[in-house]
């Protein structure tokens, strides 16, 4: 079973929860994710099954995009509704200028420290770890990039918005920042993530629809189009000796890619059998290889 499943991830899951029953109901072990999503948060993730869990490279640098909403007045540990309040309460309306205002300054390429309940590591340890054990955080400030934040309305103490990030961008770290610089306190009410990369919520099952599909062996039916992922390399269809070659890790020419740097490999119309990456001119070796079984032949 090799593919991409996205998965609707539901709130108090968290993206490992989702893995392992993902595994026992594909019965599947190797199984992966694209991108961590905390336990609050709902939305897209995108798994990657059996051999295409060598895929998970391509999308390290992912962009993503998200619909919540922050509420003011008072900020928590974990910087999200979960967590404990580290300020006092205040009673505060937001008014939809200042908010969109405010959000301006954190458009671009701004510094972020990630939250102290984060997976940052500190000397080998994840931040979480230390931060549940009452330990000191100090964790650096990275640089990230929020390439659009817009806020959409406000309700009293709450600010609904949506954003599109590169990846690393904590909206978390957002929403309290926006509150320091309030003066009032702030945190991550709810947080629904709508796209990573090129999947998005139109592709999602739940995992009750990916369980009954199974039951019904209708499971193929869930997972992306091979030829939708990866929209930015260029695809080839290979021939018969063109697919034996790149099964068994050889190069092969391919003059109409001559500026590609990544091209994929499909034999047939929707086997996606490896990813080959230009070695010099035209010239391309099979970076990973997906299927390594040999096409058969009609005597």
């Amino acid at each position: 079973m090799n593919g991409v499943l996205i998965i609707d991830k539901p709130g108090g899951l968290t993206s490992h929860d989702v893995v392992n029953r993902s595994r026992r109901i594909l019965k599947e072990r190797s199984i992966g994710h694209l991108g961590t999503l905390d336990p609050l948060a709902t939305g897209v993730l995108p798994l990657v099954v059996g051999n295409f869990t060598r895929l998970a490279q391509f999308y390290t640098a992912s962009q993503k995009s998200y619909e919540g909403v922050i509420r003011f007045g008072f900020s928590t540990d974990t910087y999200d509704a979960e967590g404990e309040p580290t300020s006092p309460a205040q009673a505060v309306t937001v008014s939809l200028d200042a908010i969109r205002e405010l959000a301006g300054h954190f458009r671009g390429k701004i510094e972020q420290v990630p939250p102290p309940f984060s997976a940052k590591k500190i000397q080998g340890v994840p931040a979480y770890k230390l931060a549940r054990k009452h330990k000191e955080v100090s964790l650096a400030p990275v640089q990230v990039e929020i390439k659009d934040f817009e806020i959409l309305a406000t309700d009293g103490d709450c600010a609904a918005f949506r954003a599109r990030v590169a990846s690393g961008t904590y909206m978390r770290s957002v929403a309290h920042d926006m509150g320091q610089r309030l003066g009032c306190g702030a945190h991550l009410h709810s947080l629904r993530r709508t796209a990573v990369a090129e999947f998005t919520s139109a592709d999602a099952h739940t995992l009750e629809e990916v369980d009954a599909a199974v039951r019904n062996g209708d499971e193929e039916d869930l997972f992306v189009d091979p030829r939708k992922i990866l929209p930015d390399f260029p695809s080839v269809t290979a021939t018969d000796e063109m697919a034996s070659r790149i099964r068994t890790g050889r190069t092969v020419n391919l003059p109409e890619f001559s500026k590609a740097r990544l091209v994929k490999v499909f034999y047939n119309q929707r086997e996606l059998i490896a990813i080959a990456s230009r070695v010099a001119g035209t010239l391309f070796h099979p970076k990973i290889v997906l299927a390594v079984s040999q096409p058969a032949h009609t005597i």
